[in-house]
């Protein structure tokens, strides 16, 4: 399993440096912008996300616990304050320039296949399919309660009804929690928290272990609306 030694480190942080004029100041820009997109993907989207799961596990205990849950949310104070500031905009940012990073990123997994590249590989394409996955679940429940209807149990249950929708929701969900455990890899790395070979290998085995936690959470309560 690869790790990411402290002389790799090193170099990449060397290569930010650079004195080069326009490359120096491009070079700390993307620096900063890529710290500031694995941040944003840890706190505060992660942080939602994982109360997210949470709130919709309710509908394992019935339509009427899930109500009250998703009713209490409703009703946090500064309600739209939180949901712009706190989750869209951090979300937006980090979705674009998580775009341009899959998109410009060189995937070596045929010359090499080490499995840290094959999770830089997955990290790019479960982006892509996470921000399908949350375009359409925002349309279907955020822009159709802007339109008079009640996000419920109800609408949920009539969403994934359809076979084709259900398999939607099962493979957005995972690849969702795929890319949010992976990336937990990837802040802890970036920002210093594992820097011996030794942690980085136990941070994986770590998030692993999320992945899989989140994930059960998630399919048991798609599959309790189905």
């Amino acid at each position: 399993m690869e790790v990411v030694s402290v002389s790799a480190l090193r170099a990449r942080r060397a290569y930010f440096s650079s004195t080069e004029g326009g490359f120096h100041m491009a070079g700390n820009r993307e620096f900063y912008y890529r710290r500031l997109h694995s941040l944003l993907g840890v706190i505060p989207v992660g942080v939602f996300l994982v109360q997210h799961l949470v709130v919709n596990h309710f509908a394992t205990r019935g339509p009427e616990a899930f109500n009250r849950a998703a009713a209490f949310m409703e009703n946090l104070p500064f309600r739209y304050f939180l949901e712009i500031f706190v989750i869209f905009l951090p979300l937006l940012f980090h979705a674009v320039y998580g775009i341009y990073i899959a998109f410009t990123a060189k995937f070596n997994t045929s010359q090499y296949g080490y499995f840290r590249n094959w999770m830089f590989m997955l990290q790019r394409i479960t982006g892509i399919i996470t921000l399908i996955f949350v375009v359409w679940h925002v349309y279907e429940t955020r822009v159709q309660a802007a339109f008079g209807a009640e996000v419920n149990y109800e609408m949920m249950a009539n969403i994934v009804n359809n076979p084709f929708m259900l398999w939607f929701y099962i493979i957005g969900i995972l690849s969702t929690v795929f890319h949010f455990a992976n990336g937990l890899w990837s802040f802890c790395v970036s920002w210093g928290l594992t820097v011996t070979p030794r942690s980085q290998q136990v941070f994986t085995y770590i998030t692993m272990l999320i992945f899989v936690a989140l994930s059960i959470v998630g399919i048991r309560a798609i599959l309790a609306f189905a």
